[in-house]
């Protein structure tokens, strides 16, 4: 859950910023930006831990370190995407599709015990899977469908 550190700092220093500077708090544009900080971390992390994170990938995807390049430039462009408010509704969407979609990599690394960070098996395996990556994963999707779609 440290992941949502960077989502709620990110919120948090958007509704500050915005009280200070316009005088009133902006949650439609400090929930985009905490989201969109949050996307471009994650996104970057994918050429830092590219060895860890190919481990995530099922077995019969062909290409992997592809796959992790590509999510890695999509997580960037949707955080991109979810400050630009003409295309902000369909950045929302299609974020929310994806984390369903890679929901499966981390059902996958979970079953593997896969440390991302070492790129080895000595991960927290199911208990991770359960505590932690379901409730984030149901945070991030309500998350982006309220900033994204309801508030936009």
């Amino acid at each position: 859950m440290k992941l949502l550190t960077i989502l709620f700092a990110g919120f948090i220093v958007g509704l500050l910023a915005t009280k200070i500077f316009q005088g009133s708090w902006d949650f439609l544009f400090s929930g985009n930006l905490g989201m969109a900080v949050f996307l471009i971390f994650v996104g970057f992390s994918h050429f830092k831990f590219q060895k860890g994170m190919a481990m995530m990938i099922p077995d019969f995807i062909p290409g992997k370190m592809f796959w992790v390049y590509a999510t890695g430039i999509i997580e960037i462009a949707a955080g991109i995407g979810l400050m630009i408010p003409s295309i902000r509704e369909l950045t929302a969407v299609l974020l929310i599709i994806f984390y369903v979609l890679v929901f499966i990599a981390n059902i996958n690394s979970a079953k593997k015990k896969i440390n991302i960070f070492k790129a080895d098996f000595t991960g927290p395996g199911m208990d991770y899977l359960y505590k932690q990556r379901i409730p984030m994963q149901i945070i991030l999707i309500a998350w982006t469908w309220y900033f994204g779609i309801y508030l936009n």
